[in-house]
């Protein structure tokens, strides 16, 4: 049957398929509109599942916080290479996810994929949906959400990064402050908020390192443990966001010391930080 430019560009508008796409499927559906839909999916699931064991390290990674700065999301909608991941419609539609995202707050990726995106399609069937759109794989392969008094975000290097700060307390002075932490957790990539936040199993392997870089310096046996403990300082100065140097700052300031110039009782409460390919 004979298929309009109008149903084709209607059936490109709904789902973001290529023109010849649309126009194959509406063949194949003889001009029924819903059928060629399906049909569109099928194949997005299809080339998802042909191309599930491809990898996806290009990408955006969107980080944003609620009006009220009490609640933020940061998540990497991954492709394939740089070409489609600077696409105007892929960052659009990784925005999207994130509004979805930060609207209902959930707190797994699952929860997110399983998200209506729109009437009867959930997030999840979209990317799949996304992936024949482009023509390479298609996943949110990073998800985090953040609560607290004042949750700061923060995008970097063109949507290489996306950093959330929660900070202990409220009040508009403390948004560049948080701006200017995450900053710091964008180019310094801590592993905690500090010595505490750090995994038993990483100091004790931390722990093992120093007493055999001591031993191949020929320390004594008996001093080994408190060799090694001692090297646990530097560790935690470089790895734990408090304890670091401030990089914005003009002297040796940490960053902890940055936040007590600004008011004594502010403090980190947590961050999350979603990079590409990490």
């Amino acid at each position: 049957m004979k298929i309009s430019a109008k149903d084709v560009a209607l059936l490109r508008g709904e789902t973001g398929a290529g023109m010849m796409d649309c126009k194959k499927a509406l063949v194949e559906a003889n001009g029924d509109m819903e059928l060629a839909k399906d049909n569109l999916r099928k194949k997005g699931q299809k080339l998802s599942a042909k191309k599930a064991g491809r990898t996806a390290n290009e990408g955006v990674v969107i980080a944003i916080a609620s009006d009220d700065s009490t609640k933020g999301i940061a998540l990497n909608l991954s492709c394939e290479t740089d070409f489609a991941a600077k696409n105007e419609d892929f960052i659009s539609f990784a925005k999207k996810i994130a509004d979805i995202a930060l609207d209902s707050f959930p707190s797994t990726k699952d929860d997110l994929l399983n998200l209506e995106y729109e009437s009867g399609i959930t997030v999840g069937q979209k990317v799949t949906e996304h992936t024949a759109v482009v023509g390479e794989k298609i996943e949110v392969s990073k998800y985090e959400c953040l609560e607290a008094p004042s949750v700061i975000s923060y995008i970097h290097a063109g949507y290489k990064r996306g950093v959330l700060v929660g900070l202990n307390k409220s009040g508009d002075k403390n948004a560049e402050v948080g701006k200017n932490v995450a900053m710091q957790v964008a180019a310094m990539n801590p592993l905690a908020v500090d010595k505490d936040g750090i995994d038993a199993s990483i100091v004790q392997k931390e722990i093992e390192i120093g007493k055999e870089q001591a031993r191949l310096e020929g320390k004594p046996e008996n001093l080994l443990e408190r060799i090694a403990e001692g090297k646990l300082g530097k560790f935690y100065k470089e790895n734990t966001l408090l304890n670091q140097e401030y990089v914005k700052g003009s002297s040796k300031e940490t960053v902890g010391a940055y936040l007590k110039g600004v008011d004594n009782d502010l403090t980190v409460t947590a961050f999350r930080h979603v990079a590409l390919g990490k």
